[in-house]
């Protein structure tokens, strides 16, 4: 199977976590490839970084350096949510979890309720309702963020409150950096 490659590495301050991979971001190689999705427009209309990034390997390497890793909840590529099916969250949740307790980042945004909830079933044996922003329970010293899922998909969302939400982790970021 092809997919997208993960970019991790010891000590990161945030493991960006996506459902799984596009057609196109394996395609292209990186992370939120889509040119409709909201990812890179958001994360430069926020308050996570100074500087513009322009979407593509180089940018998502560089995050890389700066403490910003990328994986999937599931790694099998799909044009969408509906094709995903309970093995996928079973075969692919566990392989996040070891994922997380290897690299130990300090944060794990997930991106999508979604995406948090079927991690948390088939990688914990958790349910329960997520709301969006900082997480109650932590995964062992792992803090948790789920933020609205980019993806022109969702249109449920705008451009502005996906940047709200990524400013709020922003926030959290610098206010763990200061502890």
């Amino acid at each position: 199977m092809e997919t997208l490659a993960d970019y991790l590495r010891h000590d990161l301050d945030i493991l960006v976590v996506g459902l799984n991979p596009s057609l196109n971001s394996v395609k292209a190689g990186f992370y939120f490839a889509t040119k409709q999705n909201r990812f890179w427009p958001a994360l430069n209309g926020s308050r996570l970084f100074v500087e513009p990034l322009e979407p593509g390997i180089e940018a998502t390497q560089w995050l890389l350096e700066q403490g910003i890793g990328f994986t999937d909840v599931v790694k099998r590529p799909s044009r969408g949510v509906a094709q995903l099916r309970a093995d996928d969250y079973r075969r692919w949740s566990p392989v996040l979890r070891e994922k997380l307790e290897t690299f130990c980042p300090r944060i794990a945004w997930f991106h999508g309720k979604i995406a948090y909830e079927k991690f948390l079933k088939f990688g914990y044996g958790r349910s329960g309702h997520t709301s969006w922003g900082a997480q109650p329970e932590k995964l062992g010293d792992i803090f948790c963020f789920v933020s609205p899922n980019p993806s022109p998909a969702n249109a449920s969302y705008s451009l502005q409150d996906i940047i709200s939400s990524y400013d709020t982790l922003a926030q959290i970021r610098a206010k763990m950096a200061r502890t």
